[in-house]
């Protein structure tokens, strides 16, 4: 029995909804399908403006342009955590200060960000891991006594809440990612969500290629012009047709994800036994289903149950590696030891997560597990 680590779900009407992009006449970007992408999310979550963008990492990227980051600023970034957090920021001149992860999520820790913080630091950026809040009234707290910016890296976070309030919308800007790995997804694509009223107005131009262009379709203006740097950063309307697909069933994805979720929880609870820690969710936030994963005592051992989980065609896998321990990083690196990244590094499997997976499947999965532990 085959089991893949991720299967794209459709809805079926992907294929509905870009034939209908077409015959418009209207496929390049910011069409129709773009804007009602864009209303949703202003509705559904009350961010004050989105733009849709071809990637998370594109997000990030117009992130590090709005807040004006120069060479020599500081940047505060969790380490464990996917490239583009960083790279958007390193492509401004901004020097990385990597933090590290809480003891028991990989999420950054905030009770470490003050000691990082410096008369240059100008942002702190922070990741969403699994879709599961980090404790944003610290952070927001530290941003306010500091005068710095907070960006929600909320790739993995749709339709997640903190305290109520929708991960996306807590900081000054935020990004979400529709690659085909996440719970809504168009095969690559991305989000930027605008928090902060200065940002509003740049963040469309620096969209449009440094123009005024869409102010311009809007009547606003007689004639449209170069007024900013950016770059291409909006998908076809083609693209965002089948992201409208998915938002339609956002409800019925999520409901699905969760009870595949909560099966896993369930019946995995015997590796308990043998050290083994399964993923928690803490009291102020909510959980997205975006991932399920193990947390294995060493990274032997997360090794051995990859490869018996391969014999049996289950592709599980590993995540991040710290990224201020990475190739490019490495040799300018001179901060502490970060402890916790460098053990989820070690130790954390993420299993099979998709719409389609079936309690058979899963069955079968955890068969394979258990042997492995039992000996």
């Amino acid at each position: 029995m085959y089991i893949p680590f991720n299967k794209p779900y459709l809805t079926g009407k992907e294929t509905l909804y870009i034939e209908e992009a077409v015959k418009s006449g209207k496929i390049s970007g910011n069409g129709m399908f773009t804007q009602k992408c864009q209303s949703f999310f202003e509705k559904e979550y009350g961010f004050k403006k989105t733009l849709l963008t071809t990637s998370c990492t594109d997000a990030l990227e117009m992130s590090a342009i709005l807040l004006n980051i120069q060479e020599g600023d500081e940047v505060i970034i969790p380490s464990y955590t996917f490239v583009s957090t960083a790279n958007a920021f390193v492509l401004r001149g901004a020097k990385v200060v990597f933090a590290d992860s809480k003891p028991n999520h990989p999420n950054i820790d905030e009770t470490k960000l003050e000691s990082l913080i410096t008369s240059k630091t100008k942002a702190i950026v922070v990741v969403h891991y699994a879709g599961v809040a980090c404790e944003m009234d610290t952070i927001m707290s530290l941003a306010d006594k500091y005068n710095l910016f907070v960006v929600e890296d909320a790739a993995q976070a749709i339709d997640s809440y903190y305290k109520g309030k929708p991960l996306g919308g807590i900081g000054h800007l935020s990004t979400f990612s529709f690659h085909e790995t996440k719970n809504i997804q168009c095969g690559e694509g991305g989000l930027l969500a605008i928090n902060d009223d200065r940002f509003e107005e740049r963040a469309e131009i620096i969209w449009e290629k440094g123009t005024n262009r869409s102010a311009f379709f809007r009547g606003e203006i007689d004639k449209y012009g170069w007024v900013d740097i950016g770059s291409s950063f909006l998908p076809s309307d083609v693209t965002a047709a089948f992201l409208w697909a998915q938002l339609e069933s956002l409800e019925s994805i999520q409901e699905k994800r969760k009870s595949i979720w909560n099966y896993y929880k369930e019946n995995l609870q015997f590796l308990k036994e043998y050290g083994v820690k399964l993923p928690e969710t803490p009291h102020y936030a909510t959980n997205n289903a975006h991932m399920f994963y193990l947390i294995c005592n060493s990274i032997e051992e997360r090794s051995g149950l990859i490869a018996k989980l391969k014999e049996h065609d289950i592709s599980s896998v590993f995540h991040y590696l710290s990224l201020h321990k990475s190739p490019f990083f490495k040799n300018q690196y001179q901060g502490e030891e970060l402890e916790n990244s460098d053990s989820f590094t070690s130790t954390l499997v993420r299993l099979p997560m998709f719409y389609e997976l079936s309690k058979h499947q899963i069955d079968f999965l955890i068969g394979k597990i258990k042997a492995f532990y039992e000996g």
